[in-house]
């Protein structure tokens, strides 16, 4: 598995360690993705599990914390750089187990390394 900074929240997102973003809202530049349904804080590891609703036909996707941009506690929102259309065609999340499945975050990783994240 990939590690370094798309797993890891960045510094200058507003991320304290240990804080719940549990049921903060999760945008791009272009739309709401969804809703924070949990996350995974081990360092190298940290990601969040979003539920999409509608838009990505009732599923959830995997968000590495590296592209979350902005965490704003006070409106509880979390803000990522991909635009919708890139997190709607990341590699489907579709078991809890794939949140510490190496291979399936290696395909996560490789997405969006390749999208230049």
């Amino acid at each position: 598995m990939a590690v370094g900074a798309l797993w890891n929240f960045g510094q200058d997102s507003g991320y304290l360690l240990g804080e719940s973003l549990v049921g903060f809202t999760v945008g791009a530049a272009d739309g709401t993705i969804g809703r924070v349904e949990r996350q995974e804080d081990r360092i190298n590891m940290q990601h969040l599990v979003v539920d999409t609703g509608v838009w990505k036909f009732g599923g959830s996707v995997l968000i590495p914390a590296g592209i979350v941009t902005v965490i704003d506690s006070q409106e509880q929102t979390v803000s990522v750089s991909p635009s919708r259309d890139d997190i709607k065609t990341a590699p489907r999340f579709a078991t809890d187990s794939e949140t510490t499945d190496q291979e399936y975050l290696t395909e996560v990783g490789d997405y969006y390394h390749a999208l230049g994240f």
